[in-house]
């Protein structure tokens, strides 16, 4: 029987990585399209994954044999910071809508999308799979972070219960095309991309937030979609795999603004407000080992060219773009 994969969250921006991905390998290559497989990019229009209803008729609809899970409520430091309860509330929705239906259903299998700020604030480094659990999250976005632990928690409890191949991704920072690039959502490099468009379009100074001394792993989208569907078609344990470079491979939010102006061609350089409170956690490097070990040869993307590639798409779908901005 040829898999049926449903994505939820499929609109946004690794669901479109994940389309781009199955629709520009090779058909029948490692993380290309396998012949009479259907793949399912589901957004939410067509279902409120809040609601249980919504959730089973999207599952009835579709009867997926496969679910890649990214559907969440996100945003970035500031709207973490504000809407603690509602983050919470929306993903431990979400989450348990989507891993009630697939077992409702019978779906062999399903990947949840995590995130690096599941790990505790105060953990030794670098971040691995085992640490998840040590210790509370950051302050500033332990609603988000608390429901996507649930899912580890939950994942295991259905495989010792009912037995599901239920299981989680870890991805660090991801960005590329399709992101949400609204300066009141959005994660720090859309942010600063649109800001400093904005600056040049306006002729106004590209200012940042704090001093640029955190450092970030960022993984471009389409490599990150690659790993989702090697860990699909090839990954069998509950336990959550970190997805990401090489934790030698940080990138300081400095050196981002500056390779922003330099891919965008803008005249002058970032300034920094160097508010030391709006700074974010410092770092928190997070080790691939355990993804490299397994997937074997895998080359990511270089971060000077994926970043280009993801300022050309901005640059040129800046009116369909999700910016915030109005159009008219």
């Amino acid at each position: 029987m040829a898999a049926v994969v449903l994505v939820t969250g499929g609109t946004g921006l690794v669901g479109k990585a994940i389309e781009y991905v199955i629709e520009h390998e090779q058909e029948g290559s490692r993380f290309g399209k396998r012949p009479g497989e259907k793949w399912i990019f589901a957004g939410s229009r067509e279902a409120d994954l809040r609601n249980p209803e919504e959730t089973l008729k999207l599952f009835e609809k579709y009867q997926p044999t496969h679910v890649i899970h990214l559907a969440a409520l996100v945003g970035g430091l500031f709207a973490n910071r504000e809407r603690k309860m509602t983050f919470l509330r929306d993903n431990m929705l979400i989450n348990d809508n989507v891993l009630h239906a697939a077992h409702i259903k019978g779906t062999k299998k399903v990947i949840s999308c995590l995130s690096t700020c599941v790990f505790p604030d105060k953990v030794e480094y670098p971040l691995t799979e085992e640490k998840v659990h040590l210790g509370p999250p950051h302050s500033s976005n332990f609603g988000y972070a608390h429901a996507k632990r649930m899912v580890d928690v939950q994942n295991h409890a259905y495989k010792e219960e009912f037995g599901c191949n239920f299981t989680s991704a870890i991805p660090t920072n991801v960005f590329g095309p399709h992101d949400n690039f609204d300066l009141k959502h959005a994660h720090v490099m859309p942010a600063l991309i649109h800001k400093c468009y904005l600056s040049q379009k306006n002729n106004t100074p590209f200012k940042v937030m704090g001093d640029g001394s955190p450092l970030r792993q960022f993984i471009y989208s389409r490599d990150l979609a690659k790993l989702f569907i090697w860990q699909m078609r090839e990954y069998e344990s509950v336990e959550p795999v970190i997805l990401s470079v090489d934790e030698n491979d940080e990138v300081s939010i400095r050196d981002l603004a500056n390779s922003i102006v330099k891919v965008m061609n803008h005249p002058d350089k970032p300034e920094f407000e160097n508010e030391i409170n709006d700074n974010g956690q410092d770092r928190k490097p997070a080790s691939n080992a355990k993804l490299m070990s397994l997937i074997g040869d895998f080359k990511f993307t270089p971060f000077e060219q994926a970043l280009e590639e993801t300022v050309t798409w901005f640059l040129q779908n800046y009116a369909n773009a999700r910016t915030g901005q109005s159009h008219a």
